[in-house]
């Protein structure tokens, strides 16, 4: 009696091939998901009041926008701001801002699910500047 191995007609080699495809394009997948797709884009207005390059390795741009807040009528009380936290991928951009401090601008954004450590802090990427005042 002669042993037939059933597995014997399987191409394992086209099997190997198409596991790995699908395993690569569930990672892409999963990457253009989390670091590639813009999550959300639009304007925040209000005044510069740091802007910095910084870092050890990966320099990058991180800046703060004081978009005004809430006073308290009780005199010897503080303002409470509102301030957000951005970066800055583009130079040029990166140059605009570094000018205009203290200054009340209109900066364009892009928000990311996650960003690169190279591409800045925080998950708002600052593309566009203006100056309102």
């Amino acid at each position: 009696m002669e042993f037939r191995n059933p597995l014997a007609h399987i191409k394992w080699g086209r099997i190997l091939g198409v596991t790995i495809l699908i395993a690569a394009l569930g990672f892409g997948g999963y990457v253009f998901y989390n670091y590639g797709a813009v999550y959300s884009d639009g304007y925040r207005d209000g005044t510069l009041i740091k802007f910095s390059h910084k870092g050890y390795i990966f320099k990058t741009y991180e800046g703060e926008l004081n978009q005004g807040g809430i006073a308290n009528s009780a005199p010897g009380t503080a303002l409470a701001n509102q301030i957000w936290h951005f970066s800055v991928k583009d130079k040029a951009v990166a140059e605009k801002l570094n000018g205009l401090g203290g200054k009340i601008v209109r900066l364009h954004y892009k928000e990311y699910l996650n960003n690169f450590f190279w591409e800045g802090e925080t998950k708002y990427l600052v593309d566009g500047v203006e100056e309102v005042r």
